[in-house]
């Protein structure tokens, strides 16, 4: 049986991946029918999250039981097929073919030209040469921005690092103070330009999701509201700083029914600083088109957590990033100079390991846990659920001794009668709430979220009896309290794929859906939103970029391929307050000793000097 009807037989593709085949075999009824199975599997792999195929590796894309083909045979025909371009330079562009052979993976020709661009990119960012920062002007502002600061101060480093690098990596786990010491980077930036004689540079702030983009904002003002009082700190430099961020695709432009940006590199973005949260959850296309649409000159933050879930679409962009910067460096001269203590002896470490590799010396890495709320002990848990270690995190789940951390073992639905009421009490209030400021305050007290959208214990379904636990069978399809989730963009409402909403009857007695907005609460008629379901259950995918006061993570009875070691961190660190964990032991288990692979080329194109 040929491979290509073997994959078939097993239902490993979908329709379009084998309408690629089908379109080549056609074109050319003598291609071999691995390079046929190849080019499916290529298209497969894109819709799975990864940037490629590897030959050598199929187990990693598929689990069914399927005789493939030699690794080293499969190679040779895919390197001589017309079908499949193989560029001897990394940095030329594959025009000749649908699909390209580079780094031993088989890339649909578009995605092997965004891991080009993006490398090209980000090196071009990366290499930018800065004005030299004046060491007696900005000393003083150093000092007021961290009085307490040290040589190990990462938020310091992370400050003083982006006087002298336009492109910056700043990672951390939850509540390590990423959006803080951005606020004090961005004081700094300004300070700078205005102790210049310059005006304060224009900055833009953006992240995945409405939500994030939110938090973010309100992080920003909430650290600037905090240094206006600090001695040392000019008002006028917190007044430069903005006060909204947006979503990508807003800052970037997007066009409707368009792939395209208005922003590219052609027409680039009319900032001097672009700020980027929750990276992460950033695809390979979408991060592409932003560092391409950075102005020359200008500089490119990114802040995330590379433990967290990667983006629902192609690539894990930002761990390839942060294993290219590679771990963070010593202090400069100038660094040490800035903070008042010996220089480092010998050479400079930061140039030396910035010549070594392009992007080394360009990350900061945040370890001090800052926000930890009175009730939740997490991070112990967290710990060990981030480094996989099922032993230790189940342990300390059954001891029952963390804060806030709750453990129903054995328990897979949230709903279960010694559950029910706890979970349903926080929505209640929901149901009597009149003003939308106060309803949608109260949409993020708690959520369940769920590894998996279908099934008993997916999204969909458990949102569905949630919905019945609270305004019963006989429920009107938008009835007072509930909660609505977006799930596609549209430029149009100004809404986001993942932005929440609450539906209200108003005193006529219309049903209205309110959804925030920078003004404050926009209402819609439910009718004519775009796309969107139920919100009282969600899966972690859609959660990441938000916070809930309680969380209830819930996993499935029977393991499943989606559930990581990444899924249960992203899950649990969701909790601001409290976190019920609704799991069996053994899936547990199961999820921590699996990790996200993405099959991609970006990390040897971002060390290529």
């Amino acid at each position: 049986m040929s491979l290509l009807r073997e994959l078939t037989r097993v239902g490993a593709l979908r329709t379009l991946d084998d309408a690629l085949a089908g379109t080549l075999r056609r074109l050319d009824p003598s291609t071999p029918d691995s390079v046929l199975a190849a080019a499916a599997l290529a298209s497969l792999a894109v819709a799975q999250g990864h940037a490629g195929f590897d030959p050598a590796a199929p187990g990693q894309l598929l689990d069914a039981e399927v005789s493939w083909p030699d690794a080293a045979a499969w190679t040779q025909a895919l390197s001589a097929s017309r079908w499949i371009a193989t560029p001897e330079d990394a940095d030329a562009i594959a025009q000749a073919a649908p699909l390209a052979f580079e780094h031993g993976l088989l890339y649909l020709r578009r995605y092997r030209e965004y891991e080009r661009r993006l490398a090209a990119a980000l090196r071009r960012i990366a290499a930018q040469a800065l004005p030299a920062p004046d060491i007696a002007t900005l000393q003083p502002v150093v000092r007021a921005l961290f009085p307490q600061a040290e040589a190990a101060d990462a938020q310091a480093l992370a400050a003083m690092r982006a006087l002298q690098r336009a492109l910056l990596l700043v990672t951390g786990g939850p509540g390590t103070g990423k959006t803080t010491t951005i606020a004090r980077v961005l004081l700094l930036l300004v300070a700078q330009a205005l102790g210049a004689g310059i005006a304060p540079p224009r900055i833009a702030l953006a992240a995945p999701t409405g939500r994030a983009a939110e938090r973010m904002a309100a992080s920003l003002r909430k650290a600037a509201d905090a240094l206006r009082t600090t001695a040392g700190i000019d008002a006028a430099w917190c007044d430069a700083l903005p006060v909204q961020a947006q979503t990508l695709h807003r800052l970037l432009g997007a066009i409707p029914g368009s792939p395209r940006f208005r922003h590219d590199a052609a027409q680039p973005l009319p900032a001097d600083i672009v700020v980027v949260d929750e990276a992460s959850m950033v695809d390979l296309p979408l991060m592409c088109k932003l560092a391409e649409a950075v102005a020359g000159g200008a500089r490119l933050l990114l802040l995330g957590d590379p433990d967290q879930l990667p983006s629902v679409e192609a690539g894990d962009v930002l761990a390839a990033i942060v294993d290219a910067a590679g771990e963070d460096v010593g202090l400069s001269p100038f660094e040490a100079a800035l903070l008042g203590i010996d220089a480092p002896r010998g050479d400079d470490l930061f140039a030396a390991q910035a010549a070594r590799a392009p992007l080394s010396g360009h990350r900061v890495h945040l370890r001090r846990a800052w926000r930890q709320h009175a009730t939740l002990q997490l991070a112990p848990l967290a710990e060990a659920v981030r480094t996989g270690d099922a032993g230790h995190a189940l342990a300390l789940l059954q001891a029952g001794t963390l804060g806030g951390v709750i453990f129903h073992s054995g328990i897979a639905d949230p709903l279960a009668p010694a559950l029910r009421e706890a979970l349903l009490d926080p929505w209640r209030a929901l149901l009597q709430a009149q003003d939308p400021a106060v309803a949608l305050a109260l949409a993020d007290r708690v959520r369940v979220l769920t590894a998996l959208r279908e099934g008993p214990q997916g999204a969909g379904p458990l949102n569905a009896r949630i919905e019945e636990a609270l305004a019963g069978a006989q429920r009107e399809a938008y009835f007072h309290g509930r909660l609505l989730l977006v799930t596609e963009n549209s430029t149009r409402h100004r809404l986001a794929n993942g932005d929440i909403g609450v539906c209200l009857r108003d005193a006529a007695g219309t049903m209205v859906a309110w959804f925030p907005g920078s003004d404050g609460p926009r209402p819609f008629h439910p009718a004519a939103l775009p796309a969107h379901s139920g919100a009282f259950a969600m899966t972690v995918h859609k959660a990441q970029g938000s916070e809930y006061d309680d969380a209830w993570l819930v996993l499935p009875r029977m393991d499943a391929r989606p559930l990581t070691r990444e899924l249960v961190y992203t899950g649990m660190t969701r909790a601001r307050r409290a976190l019920h964990v609704c799991a069996n032991e053994d899936i547990l288990r199961a999820a921590l000793a699996r990790q996200v692979l993405r099959m991609s080329g970006l990390r040897p194109r971002l060390l290529a000097t």
